[in-house]
């Protein structure tokens, strides 16, 4: 059994991965330092296999640290790497945070895969890297614009560093997978996404819909697009998963012609803001409390991705509709919601 080390594996994407991985065969250990992941989504993840999963609460900013992972299990086969600190607006406000922590983090792990030579390495990217781009559906051949955010140009600069990295170990193999709108929660409502105070559009709509927040807010509804407001790419958060369990498969059993490749990981479908509430709204049986505003600053018109590269070489599939990664989506808010009224109980 292949042992593979996720780092964030206590966060939203890392957690749903662990899963998929250990239903795929491999054996799983993962680090998190918890200063964004939570202990709630391993102990979920672990109700889902049936057994524990090991977390090493470090902090990969830290050689040494980090290094002690590596000198405890000598058999690591591969790595994926989540753990980054990943708020847009937060990373405008601190720019140097993100810099030392993505970038850093980065560094010191592929340190540690060339000095334990650890081979296969998949880094958790972003369509964010392609910025304000013309061309739909989006290649991995698109050029990639100036970065909107201090948060993407830390994915731009950690994709260009695992390419210098790769480009001087021929036996190394990295893999970048670009996400675009990761949504839903996992089918038994076990785990899913834990924010407080969410930036993403479906969190939002199911505080929304189950009463933590009054109301929601349309930003846009004079956009080029079907019905005036935003067109995104929206995938299940199984279905991003499931391509790291690929794409670390496809390394391993040697199938990859270049030692380092791209790929977009999104449905290839365009979903209108107000196309995703009446999806919630079908799949939920709630109205939803939302009113129509002005444009926000920076927002792109439209975004979705080409992903026949995925499915072709990584024989990838999408398994989830959007109405199924809204339906999880909901029944996830309502298993945090009994859960909050049993803590209130106790």
């Amino acid at each position: 059994m292949q042992k593979i080390l996720v780092t964030g594996g206590c966060g939203y994407i890392g957690g749903h991965t662990i899963v998929d991985l250990i239903q795929n065969g491999y054996e799983v250990i993962s680090v998190d330092n918890l200063s964004r992941g939570s202990l709630r989504m391993l102990s979920g993840v672990e109700k889902i296999v049936g057994h524990p999963v090991k977390n090493y609460k470090v902090d990969l900013c830290n050689l040494e640290d980090t290094e002690a992972i590596f000198i405890e299990n000598p058999d690591i086969t591969g790595i994926i790497h989540f753990a980054a600190y990943k708020s847009v607006p937060e990373s405008v406000e601190k720019p140097l945070v993100y810099f030392r922590n993505n970038i850093n983090s980065l560094v010191n792990l592929l340190q540690c895969a060339e000095e334990y030579k650890v081979n296969h390495f998949v880094f958790s990217s972003s369509c964010s890297v392609y910025g304000n781009t013309d061309k739909l559906p989006v290649e991995e051949t698109a050029p990639l614009a100036e970065p909107e955010s201090p948060y993407a140009r830390t994915k731009q600069m950690g994709e260009a560093i695992c390419r210098d990295f790769a480009a001087r170990h021929p036996e190394f193999n990295v893999t970048l997978l670009r996400y675009f709108n990761p949504v839903g929660a996992h089918p038994t409502a076990m785990i899913g996404e834990l924010q407080e105070k969410p930036e993403n559009l479906v969190p939002i709509i199911t505080q929304t819909a189950i009463g933590k927040r009054s109301e929601m807010q349309v930003f846009g509804t004079d956009y080029p697009t079907r019905d005036g407001s935003c067109v995104r790419d929206y995938i299940h958060v199984m279905d991003i998963a499931n391509a790291h369990t690929k794409a670390l498969q496809y390394t391993i059993e040697g199938n990859n012609t270049q030692n380092c490749d791209i790929f977009n990981l999104g449905t290839g479908n365009g979903v209108t803001v107000l196309e995703l509430i009446a999806s919630f709204e079908k799949t939920s049986g709630q109205k939803l409390n939302y009113k129509l505003g002005p444009r926000r600053p920076g927002d792109v018109v439209a975004v979705y991705a080409n992903n026949n590269k995925a499915r072709a070489l990584l024989d990838w599939d999408i398994k989830y509709n959007l109405d199924q990664m809204m339906d999880t989506a909901w029944r996830w808010e309502q298993t945090l919601k009994k859960e909050a009224a049993k803590i209130q109980m106790n």
